[in-house]
């Protein structure tokens, strides 16, 4: 089983510190979620339908001409690879493990790749699998360099699948507008950027013939009534979006700056984290959690990623905590 952020019960029990007194910074989800509408009693009693607006608000707030929500992007991931034949499958790594799990348990042969191997192998994968901004580096690439990937792929029948899970803040480069192109998959997560990731809910983009498909894997019914009902009241918030997208891009900023001033200068990250390589990552993990301060820690690389700290209480939390690393490092 991969590991994930967010595992706060597990930390609580390792560190005998209650969940309640934990400041989580192990998930890059924005620390303000959107206010849950009035659900009415009928979603919860009756049978989901795909009339009720959910698709048709999704479509204009990607930008984009057809969607099939899922129960979360992860859903999509595990499914996507059951709609190809066995072949081979370029992951642009370090990303979210999941994607080069999914592919490897399906039967696929998977090549991690570096940004600047990926003009090298392209032309023998099948399928390019993207995340794009990164997590947890932060790395964005230009549409128009996707675009000529995609191309390249879909030249000889193969796929471009991009992770658009932290795109919120940055829609100018989502390619959700060029999702209607055979070969091409955008997969967007709703839980991050709303800050409701307990609601499970995301969306497939892409040509229609192959939403059909994964429609078939997915089954009937697979976003409840209740969660298609919230999902399309915050899709329709248009000045919450603007609020969420200030505040993030001011505490993403503000983030880094703070990281900096204590020796942690990030090497990358987007509004929702902050990513460092650093030579003792596991000790300012362990360092952290001592404190009841949970950071996402990757051992592979030595690296950690923190999430936005929601109120000034936690800022200052987290800078003590900071200033005491930076103390006993001395």
């Amino acid at each position: 089983m991969l590991e994930h952020g967010g595992r706060l019960r597990k930390a609580a029990l390792e560190y005998g510190i209650a969940e309640a007194d934990w400041l989580d910074l192990s998930s890059g989800l924005a620390p303000w979620p959107f206010p849950i509408p009035d659900i009415p009693l009928r979603a919860w009693a009756r049978l989901p339908e795909t009339d009720d607006g959910l698709e048709q608000a999704a479509c204009d707030y990607y930008g984009t001409g057809q969607v099939l929500p899922v129960a979360g992007s992860q859903m999509a991931i595990q499914l996507l690879p059951r709609l190809r034949r066995a072949g081979k499958v370029g992951v642009l790594s370090p990303c979210y493990a999941e994607h080069a799990h999914a592919w490897r348990s399906n039967g696929y042969i998977v090549r991690e790749v570096l940004e600047q191997e990926v003009d090298f192998y392209i032309d023998s994968l099948d399928v390019l699998v993207v995340v794009n901004p990164n997590n947890p580096t932060g790395l964005s690439l230009s549409p128009s360099r996707l675009l000529d990937w995609h191309a390249r792929l879909a030249s000889r029948g193969g796929w471009l699948v991009v992770d658009e899970a932290f795109m919120d803040n940055t829609p100018a480069l989502s390619l959700a507008p060029f999702a209607h192109q055979v070969g091409l998959i955008v997969l967007r997560s709703f839980g991050k950027f709303f800050g409701l990731a307990g609601v499970r809910l995301g969306f497939v983009l892409a040509e229609r013939k192959l939403l059909k498909l994964l429609a078939e894997q997915v089954g009937p019914w697979a976003v409840s009534g209740p969660t298609r009902v919230l999902g399309q009241a915050c899709l329709l918030d248009t000045e919450g979006h603007a609020r969420q997208r200030a505040r993030s891009e001011e505490a993403g900023k503000r983030l880094a700056l703070l990281l900096g001033q204590y020796g942690l200068q990030p090497q990358g990250g987007c509004a929702l984290f902050q990513w460092l390589m650093i030579e003792h990552a596991e000790a300012l993990h362990e360092f952290m959690a001592r404190r009841g301060i949970l950071l996402r820690l990757f051992a592979h690389n030595s690296s950690v990623r923190f999430g936005l700290p929601a109120d000034e209480a936690d800022w200052l939390r987290l800078e003590q905590a900071l200033q005491a690393f930076v103390k006993e490092a001395q």
